[in-house]
């Protein structure tokens, strides 16, 4: 083994952690100063600690938060989306359509499913719907995810 080329050797070196806690070791330094030991570790405490460097945590959490809200948008617009109180006017219609159903009474997506099921053939007769005005309303709202009454799957003669 070379001389001089080692550093020298304590056999009793102080630790010491943040928390308080101190023990002796075997190092290469007399003094060794750590943030966490097993009595203060969450690991080993059991304690959920957040240890909080250059606000990241705070970040997190903010992200964390955001992604929370949008999911719940996200939600509420498809919830929304069927509704049964969704306006026919923001439906993905032709205008002339919506304004057919409109004129005949018919401001939501609920009252034109509630027609379709007592009596379809009484929306096929409103002037400007016709058979193809029924069949292009049918696809437009099964496409939005409305659920067509079974007397509306058959077209009304």
């Amino acid at each position: 083994m070379k001389t001089g080329i080692h550093p020298k050797y304590y056999w009793d070196a102080k630790v010491i952690c943040a928390c308080g806690n101190t023990w002796t070791t075997g190092a290469t330094v007399p003094v060794i100063h750590v943030e966490v030991c097993s009595k203060c570790h969450p690991f080993f405490t059991g304690e959920q600690r957040i240890v909080d460097t250059e606000g990241q945590v705070d970040r997190f959490m903010k992200r964390l938060q955001i992604a929370e809200q949008r999911r719940k948008e996200r939600e509420e617009r498809r919830r929304m989306r069927t509704s049964p109180q969704r306006p026919v006017s923001n439906l993905p219609l032709p205008a002339n359509l919506i304004q057919a159903l409109e004129e005949a009474g018919l401001q939501t997506a609920g009252q034109i499913l509630e027609r379709m099921a007592e009596d379809a053939k009484s929306l096929v007769d409103i002037r400007g719907v016709g058979h193809r005005g029924f069949i292009q309303l049918r696809k437009v709202l099964r496409k939005e995810g409305f659920q067509i009454p079974e007397a509306a799957e058959q077209i009304p003669v």
